[in-house]
């Protein structure tokens, strides 16, 4: 199939040629800082921040739900990475720089096509799974992947609608196939809670399944507290024993 092009007016061209110009009139510094941030530094910081909400919830009673929901951001990105290989080669569209002269292309030497694009595509994956077991992180995984589709056009590697193709592939993955994620993942995740290393599911001394008194094996624990006091018929069954 030929790429996505339209003669005429292309709202598409017009906002790629707006975001990108702004690569051609930045310092050096700016453009190779933007190379970085927009192939590598955004990936790494979804990593990071994956690893925070990991530790902290571990942290929380019911450990083995929300760490269910965090495995399913990274699994949905892979999901969505496979899912997208089909429709690249299906749609075949070329990458911007081959069809229009002129860009500034922060990474060149790029053959493969170019909807949609597997950066927009996982950067979203993870946002969305990571919104979906906890808001506050998935917010700022969700603007952390509306960066990484703007870094894309600035660096003249895809058109927008790449982005935008993208970030709803992304998003459908993690969204649609979540409950059956966590039917998968939170048996997995408790039975693990329950194991000698159930330090990767909940923190030492948190119980399991937000239930008191398990620790790492499944044996019970018995809280301690003061004495009640006893009647009189408790202190003679005593003298009796």
């Amino acid at each position: 199939m030929a790429g996505l092009a339209f003669e005429g007016p292309n709202p598409d061209v017009d906002v790629l040629d707006g975001i990108n110009g702004l690569a051609k009139d930045a310092p050096h510094w700016v453009n190779k800082a933007m190379e970085y941030i927009g192939e590598y530094g955004i990936i790494a910081a979804l990593a990071v921040l994956c690893l925070i909400a990991w530790w902290s919830a571990r942290r929380r009673p019911g450990a083995a739900g929300s760490v269910a929901g965090l495995v399913w951001a990274p699994l949905a990105a892979g999901i969505a990475l496979l899912a997208n290989i089909p429709i690249r080669e299906f749609v075949e569209r070329p990458r911007p720089f081959k069809d229009h002269a002129g860009l500034a292309v922060l990474i060149p030497g790029k053959s493969d096509f170019s909807f949609v694009s597997d950066h927009a595509t996982l950067t979203m994956a993870v946002g969305v799974g990571l919104f979906i077991a906890h808001r506050t992180y998935g917010l700022i995984g969700i603007a952390l992947a509306l960066a990484e589709g703007f870094c894309r056009v600035y660096m003249g590697v895809h058109y927008p609608t790449d982005v935008i193709g993208g970030f709803a592939l992304g998003t459908a993955v993690a969204l649609l196939l979540a409950p059956l994620a966590q039917a998968l993942l939170v048996p997995l995740t408790t039975a693990i809670g329950r194991s000698k290393v159930f330090w990767l599911v909940r923190a030492p001394g948190v119980p399991a399944d937000g239930r008191p008194g398990q620790d790492g094996e499944g044996s019970r624990v018995v809280a301690s507290g003061p004495a009640l006091p006893r009647g009189p018929k408790e202190r003679d069954k005593d003298l009796a024993a």
